[in-house]
């Protein structure tokens, strides 16, 4: 069984955007860390962009969410 390892991304962004990604992530009863992950997945496929690794019409697994059907 392969493990694929994540990558870290620091970013810098204005205090009300953070303010609005914290948010919508418990509105959304999600970590921030998976909001920013479907966001960008999101904006990628309505604006054409390839997302290699990603399955159409999917979105990111959230952390601890069951794979089993």
């Amino acid at each position: 069984m392969s493990t694929v390892k994540t990558e870290m991304v620091s970013v810098r962004v204005d205090p009300h955007i953070k303010a609005a990604l914290q948010a919508t992530a418990a509105r959304e009863m999600h970590s921030l860390v998976y909001m920013i992950e479907v966001m960008v997945v999101t904006y990628c496929r309505a604006h054409g962009h390839p997302l290699d690794g990603v399955p159409a019409g999917t979105l990111p697994k959230a952390k601890g969410e069951n794979t089993a059907s």
